[in-house]
């Protein structure tokens, strides 16, 4: 569910990986992630509640899989975890991500992994199409 990582956003964060994708990129590091019925269901104050005592520096990322598969889910833990510096990274384009997500979030990694174009690097992303954006440098704060 979740994990400490210093190359999936600015700072030392704890990430969470939500369960199901459609996208499902060539060359995909989190193939596992695919398969929504594989995950494990959880309510979403609960799910907010234990991230609260994991995260004790509120930075938190979330991935996949796919987080926009969710969006319902996803924005209530938002919205839950309104006071966190709240990073998520997407397949899709930023056009794709609803602007009532966007409002949350300090940072956002969008565009689909493309193998061919694979890179180590540019920061906190895993192809040379993908971008990782501060939310406040695009016109959008929290």
């Amino acid at each position: 569910m979740e994990n400490p990582s210093l190359c999936d956003g600015i700072g030392y964060r704890t990430v969470l990986f939500l369960q199901g994708c459609n996208l499902r990129c060539t060359g995909c590091q989190n193939q596992s992630t695919w398969d929504i019925s594989k995950g494990i269901k959880t309510d979403v104050k609960e799910l907010a509640l234990k991230l609260r005592e994991k995260c004790f520096n509120k930075k938190l990322t979330i991935t996949g899989g796919e987080p926009l598969m969710q969006k319902g889910a996803l924005l209530e833990l938002l919205k839950e975890l309104r006071d966190f510096d709240l990073c998520l990274y997407t397949g899709h384009e930023l056009s794709e991500v609803p602007s009532e997500i966007l409002a949350y979030l300090t940072f956002i990694k969008v565009g689909p992994f493309v193998q061919k174009l694979k890179t180590t690097t540019k920061p906190f992303v895993g192809s040379k199409n993908q971008e990782f954006m501060e939310m406040n440098k695009i016109g959008k704060t929290k």
